[in-house]
């Protein structure tokens, strides 16, 4: 099975798509921000990043390369990378990562929405703190049956606090900013893909036709 990097502004619905993706074809879902919190800080490298994160600083690209090493090193089954490349110098170092590890199945797709749209998903946005479900005040499909209570576990939701027009568009312009290099150096390695629909369950069903296309 063909290993994933997705490249996606705020709100895309990658994080669905990834949820589709892991129950139907059991990939491992590779979040550097989860990576980070869940590191063991009974490690060296744990201990590294630990301190690095108390202090309040980013860690370092090499530090995050480690951990993506040692995780994908781990892992059996193929892997979606979320939340890396954020950057061109980033892609690089993945890149000589994935040689290092003789991995070469590799296809990176970009979910391809508006500011438009994407703000219009991030302002309905909301999620439960308890059970981490996420729902949307305007699609229907993903309403609250309760409005602005938790289906599975009755917790009352709540929206991000960065989830506001002003701010979002700072997010989703500045991400665009350092994707556009990303998004150049894939296409120059004819592993660019490019989704752009409208729901996450149209975005599963192309990147689940892409993928078969490559077994």
């Amino acid at each position: 099975m063909t290993n994933i990097i997705f490249i996606a502004p705020p709100a895309a619905g990658k994080g669905t798509v990834s949820k589709l993706l892991q129950e139907k074809y059991n990939y491992n879902h590779i979040s550097t921000g989860d990576l980070l919190r869940s590191v063991d800080k009974n490690t060296d490298l744990g201990k590294r990043v630990q301190e690095i994160m108390e202090q309040g600083q980013l860690v370092s690209d090499e530090l995050v390369t480690e951990l993506l090493k040692e995780k994908i090193s781990t892992i059996k089954g193929p892997f979606i990378l979320d939340g890396y490349p954020r950057n061109i110098m980033q892609a690089g170092i993945l890149e000589e990562m994935l040689k290092e590890l003789k991995i070469d199945d590799i296809m990176a797709i970009y979910i391809n929405i508006s500011q438009e749209e994407a703000m219009k998903r991030a302002l309905g946005r909301l999620t439960c703190p308890k059970c981490g479900m996420s729902y949307s005040k305007y699609n229907e499909e993903t309403k609250p049956k309760e409005d602005g209570i938790c289906d599975v576990c009755k917790t009352k939701l709540e929206s991000r606090g960065d989830d506001n027009e002003e701010a979002f568009k700072v997010r989703f312009e500045t991400y665009m900013k350092n994707a556009q290099p990303i998004l150049d150096f894939y296409k120059s390695k004819n592993i660019l893909k490019e989704v752009s629909e409208n729901t996450s369950e149209e975005t599963f069903k192309v990147i689940e036709k892409m993928i078969k296309e490559v077994e």
